[in-house]
């Protein structure tokens, strides 16, 4: 059909840890998906695949972005750079790994690379190095015990693996384990060695897939620079890693993949630690008499940035429910924007605090209400993939709902019976609002209720009569409802993202 079903695989250190939806039909698909992860301090890699979805046969394999741990840390982030440096060294100075610092984050178009098979690995291995202090020459022993989780590279789903280990232009090998993913060798292998070679010298250990007909398979390897091994003995489990990239920029020609990655080390203390913010924060709620200007929360308003406000809206929403003082704060935001507001018409149009703490506040507390008076109405437009458009520029009068012994439909008939469709669709949402006043939570009727009254008490003349119910609807509606009708995925309405002709009926149902 000259186009795709795209969705993303999400890998660390060649574990699948999450998928996104498949993006329908699309050469140039939008998934806005937000994934966190809690990642070890030791990882070494990232990798996004962008994958085509396929009803018949297997996925095919589009491209993929790698980055490595110090990629995404390329920059340190505050004094705990140095800290998580430190951390980091004992950690990566056997397995060849540079000490890396944490990440102001990645954020751009990357171009995608092609996908070498023989350079997809998994799994660990599981050895004890040492070279001992003295002796003449000194020997380097390496004994392998074992690996697990290899990635099958037989028809049976197994592999053939032996492990090949390398030193100072010297090669040895270990038995073949037959048909088998997690082998135990423990086999010591020792390579005599002059005190020139203990310089500079790499020690490379390899895993292959023995195949009796054609070339082994690669699976993996492991390094570590002899002089570390002189001064230290090493033992563990070591991830196995692909060979060196040698693949050259394709120039965008695989196509590219906009991706934000930003790694973040989070120290949680004992609750008692956050007590005296928490009284800063909530002191001008529960302590209203004070003059606000002065207030945390009032400061923090007013340097809070346009990039950041989201971040600092859903942290104050989570710590006020927590204390049992969200509607209280939401108040408080509120109030504050009513007074700087002189024209009614611009209420809560504006991404500020007050009006991002609301829409988080209906997020946290409204899930459960949203999706049981959207889902059925979400679910049936998914299913019936009615035809609707009421674009004349964009109807498509041969695709239309179906086709007369007469011809195709008339542009009148496409835009008549899509009317009917939206309305239909549209009277079912309305109604199971307008009926779900008990459903409903509680904390937002609250909300609603204070946020009316106050809207009355700042604007109270009969020609702004309406604003009381505008301040309301403005957030309902535009900022809940809508949003969740016209990408139901990201509201969890739907595992998957509507497919072209399914997402333009959810856009003029939502407009």
């Amino acid at each position: 059909s000259g186009s795709s079903d795209p969705y993303c695989v999400v890998k660390v250190d060649n574990e699948v840890v999450a998928r996104t939806a498949t993006v329908w039909k699309s050469l140039n698909p939008f998934w806005g998906e937000e994934i966190t992860l809690c990642l070890p301090r030791g990882f070494h890699s990232l990798a996004v695949y962008v994958l085509d979805e396929d009803t018949i046969g297997q996925d095919d394999v589009i491209g993929k972005v790698s980055l490595s741990h110090q990629q995404i840390s390329a920059k340190p982030r505050g004094e705990w750079g140095a800290q998580w440096g430190r951390g980091q060294r004992d950690l990566s100075r056997h397995r060849g790994v540079p000490t890396v610092s944490p990440s102001a984050g990645i954020d751009s178009w990357l171009s995608l690379a092609p996908v070498n098979p023989d350079q997809e690995v998994q799994g660990e291995i599981h050895l004890e190095l040492r070279v001992p202090a003295r002796g003449h020459p000194r020997v380097l022993q390496c004994h392998l015990i074992e690996a697990r989780d290899l990635a099958p590279r037989d028809p049976s789903g197994t592999s053939d693996p032996f492990a090949r280990v390398s030193c100072c232009g010297h090669t040895l090998e270990t038995a073949v384990m037959k048909k088998t993913r997690f082998p135990r060798w423990d086999e010591v292998l020792e390579f005599e060695l002059t005190e020139e070679e203990l310089g500079e010298a790499v020690l490379s250990v390899e895993v292959w897939d023995w195949d009796i007909v054609g070339k082994n398979d690669f699976l993996g390897q492991v390094e570590f620079p002899l002089v570390t091994l002189c001064t230290d003995p090493t033992r563990g489990w070591f991830q196995l890693l692909p060979f060196p990239s040698t693949t050259e920029d394709h120039g965008g020609q695989l196509g590219a993949l906009r991706l934000a990655v930003q790694l973040v080390e989070d120290t949680v203390l004992p609750s008692h630690h956050y007590q005296p913010l928490i009284q800063l924060l909530t002191e001008p709620i529960l302590c209203p008499g004070q003059p606000p200007e002065g207030t945390a929360l009032a400061v923090l308003e007013e340097v809070t940035s346009g990039e950041s406000r989201q971040n600092v809206a859903t942290k104050l929403v989570r710590i006020f429910l927590g204390q049992g003082l969200a509607v209280p704060l939401l108040d408080y935001l509120t109030t504050r924007e009513l007074a700087r507001t002189t024209d009614p018409n611009t209420l809560f149009r504006s991404n500020s605090l007050a009006s991002k703490s609301m829409e988080q506040f209906m997020k946290v507390v409204g899930l459960p209400y949203l999706h049981e008076l959207l889902k059925p109405v979400v679910n049936r437009i998914f299913e019936e993939k009615k035809y609707v458009e009421l674009d004349p520029s964009k109807m498509e009068l041969s695709r239309g709902r179906r086709i007369s012994f007469k011809g195709s439909l008339s542009e009148a008939q496409v835009r008549e019976s899509s009317l009917e469709l939206l309305k239909g669709y549209l009277g079912d949402i309305v109604d199971a609002i307008v009926g779900s006043e008990d459903k409903c939570p509680l904390p937002m009727r609250v909300a609603f209720k204070q946020l009316r009254r106050r809207t009355e008490e700042r604007f109270p003349s009969a020609q702004h009569e309406e604003v009381r119910y505008f301040s309301i609807s403005g957030f309902l509606f535009l900022r809940f409802f809508a949003p969740a009708v016209l990408t139901p995925k990201l509201f969890g309405l739907r595992e998957q993202h509507a497919e072209p002709r399914t997402g333009r009926t959810l856009l003029l149902l939502a407009k």
